[in-house]
């Protein structure tokens, strides 16, 4: 799909890798709708991007109030006419071992990576079945494979976008809707700098970026990547549970 000349709006623009999307799709001289909480991050990032030729707008919404998410989306379409692309990106992490479990932590975590792609879907999907066109790329991660000791309420979170992107986009290939997956590795982003252990493969979220757009102007069903982690995460698909439990155990 080229970007150029369509609306696209994304979701968690303000840092990480939905900053450096945002970056580099102004780059394509399209309309831009930006939304995330720290509406002040988003204003400055629309103004110094005046210079791309892109029509770029920010708007404030929190992805887990389903009424800013539908007030947000319909505030793009009435600036924009309409929506072609939906990148939905917010998603955020918390190391939570089941030692320390806290549902209220485990309920924001579901709150922002689940629900609030579930509001942005429910909101798109009646005009893009109406119009019989749309993409929608939705953030998941490679961690959507296997409960990662510590991570299990964020692995779980992600394996629930995974499964969901998947069954809606064999139902919508016959409205022309393309659903797209992302599943990347470790990326440096304020997110992973919390994290207190070895990240293997670390790639820069600047680098992401340039892989998810060519992803997406590919119509890839899944963006995944960096390679070497994409075969690790093959392979401990494979392993049978004991010796999983075992190597996760000593990680």
């Amino acid at each position: 799909m080229n970007i150029n000349n369509k609306n696209v709006v994304l979701t968690g623009g303000s840092s990480g890798i939905g900053m450096e999307l945002v970056k580099k799709i102004a780059n394509e001289k399209c309309n831009l709708a930006i939304l995330s909480r720290r509406i002040e991050v988003i204003q400055s990032l629309a103004s110094e991007l005046s210079y791309s030729g892109s029509n770029v707008l920010a708007i404030k919404c929190d992805v887990t109030r389903k009424d800013e998410v539908a007030y947000a989306l319909e505030e793009v379409k009435r600036k924009f006419g309409s929506i072609d692309i939906a990148i939905l990106n917010s998603g955020v992490g918390n190391v939570l071992p089941a030692v320390d479990f806290n549902s209220n932590t485990a309920k924001n975590i579901l709150d922002v990576n689940v629900l609030g792609i579930f509001y942005c879907f429910e909101a798109l999907l009646p005009d893009f079945i109406k119009n019989k066109n749309g993409m929608i790329v939705g953030v998941s991660s490679l961690a959507d494979s296997r409960g990662f000791a510590k991570s299990g309420v964020y692995c779980a979170s992600k394996a629930a976008v995974s499964i969901f992107l998947e069954s809606v986009r064999v139902e919508l290939k016959n409205f022309n809707i393309k659903v797209i997956t992302v599943k990347p590795g470790f990326v440096k982003t304020p997110m992973t700098a919390q994290n207190n252990f070895v990240m293997p493969f670390l790639m820069s979220a600047d680098k992401a970026a340039k892989i998810i757009i060519s992803g997406i102007k590919k119509e890839k069903h899944i963006i995944q990547f960096p390679l070497p982690t994409v075969l690790s995460i093959k392979f401990l698909k494979l392993l049978p549970d004991l010796i999983f439990d075992i190597i996760a155990g000593r990680t």
